[in-house]
This record gives C-alpha cells, structure tokens and sequence, in this order.
C-alpha cells in the first residue's frame, strides 16, 4: 500500500509542475505608459525646480557673505572680534544651507512615494487581476532579473497588462 501512495505521488508531482503556469511583467514599462507617469513627471520636477531656486538663494546669500568677509579679513584696522562674528555667521548660514539641502532631498523622495504609490497599488491589483484570470501560478517583474532562464512556458503579460490599464 505505501509503495502505491509514493508510485502515485511521484507520477502525480511531476504532472502538477507542468500545469503551473508562470508569467512576467515588465512594470516599468508599465507605469511609464500609464499617462500618471507624465503627471507624476510633471508635479515631481516642478517641486524641484523650487527647491533649486530657493537653494540657490540661499547660496548666494552665503556667497555674499563670504565676499563680505573677504574684504574685512584683510583690512587691518577691522577688529578681531568682528572677523570673528563676520566667520561665525557664515559657519551657521553653510549649516543651515545644508540643512535646507537635507530637508528638500527628504520632501522631494516623500513626494515621489506620495504620488507613486496609488500607480504602483492600481498596476499591482492590474497584475493580480490578469493572473486570477488567466490562471497564472506566479507572474514575475521582468526588471529585475529573478528569471536566469525563461523557457516558452513563461508568458510576457507586460501587454495584456497595459490592456487591463486601458493603456497601450
């Protein structure tokens, strides 16, 4: 009896592995023909922009306050004290630019997930949707690589996808 159990699982096993079906999808190129990517694009660089435009405010105000010092440094008659204020000033000013450099790398990566996140949520319920209907055991991301060997059993739902999105 034990010896059927294993001859049947063993004949079984194999067949079950061949009824498995597997896709990829290449969500990159999804989402950059989503017309969301364009927005996204769009809203992205502009908060960049204005970010670089008040960085480079804050740069030439540094800038100035630089040449400011240089002309007291040499003078002689400036007292050590005010140089000293003067080299003060702009120490905290460099900090503050820096700062204000952090602070705007974090805002600008926070907005991209913000405005990244509801297209990535709808691309994968497009996936999800695609593999229930056609049957798919696992549907891989093309991008990165996790197939080493793609056989013509692994179907490229990158297109069908895109058609689930309404996008071509």
């Amino acid at each position: 009896m034990l010896k059927k159990i294993i001859l049947f699982i063993a004949l079984v096993l194999p067949m079950s592995a061949f009824a498995q079906k597997f896709g990829v999808v290449n969500t990159d190129e999804v989402f950059q023909s989503l017309p969301e990517f364009t927005q996204i694009k769009t809203q992205a660089e502009d908060a960049a922009k204005k970010y670089e435009g008040e960085f480079q405010k804050l740069r030439e105000e540094l800038e100035k306050l630089y040449a400011d010092f240089q002309s007291i440094a040499e003078d002689p008659n400036t007292p050590q004290a005010i140089k000293e204020r003067r080299m003060q000033e702009i120490q905290e000013r460099e900090a503050k630019v820096n700062q204000f450099r952090q602070t705007a790398q974090e805002d600008l990566a926070r907005l991209q997930q913000q405005l990244v996140e509801p297209v990535q949520k709808k691309i994968m319920e497009a996936i999800q949707t695609v593999g229930q209907e056609g049957g798919y055991t696992f549907i891989f991301p093309a991008e990165q690589g996790l197939l080493l060997y793609q056989s013509s059993a692994v179907v490229d739902l990158t297109s069908t996808v895109k058609a689930k999105l309404g996008v071509k």
